[in-house]
């Protein structure tokens, strides 16, 4: 029996996804998110070999108009969590950069 994955299936299919919409290198998109390049490469053939013969990314993935709109809700919660997130280690910086002055 294999150790369990540290990845979540979400986080594995988010990062799918990143590679095959954004049309950057795998080697770029893994060091972004801290992970090894092999380990993102065999996630994408995974999911090209599993979607073979299916509509291209650029045509929408095959997705529904449903699927999209709730791909589109939960994209729009992420940001708005990573843009509160980004303000308190803002705040955090100045903080702690005033701190270091005194």
């Amino acid at each position: 029996m294999g150790r369990p994955s540290k990845y979540t299936q979400e986080f594995r299919r988010d990062a799918v996804d990143l590679v095959r919409s954004s049309g950057r290198p795998i080697n770029e998109v893994a060091r972004e998110l801290g992970m090894s390049h092999e380990t993102l490469r065999n996630w994408v053939r995974k999911r090209e070999h599993q979607t073979s013969g299916s509509v291209p990314v650029a045509a929408g993935g095959g997705l529904s108009v449903a699927d999209k709109d709730a791909e589109i809700a939960r994209l729009r919660r992420q940001v708005a969590e990573l843009q509160v997130e980004k303000e308190i280690l803002r705040k955090a910086a100045a903080y702690f950069a005033k701190e270091m002055d005194r």
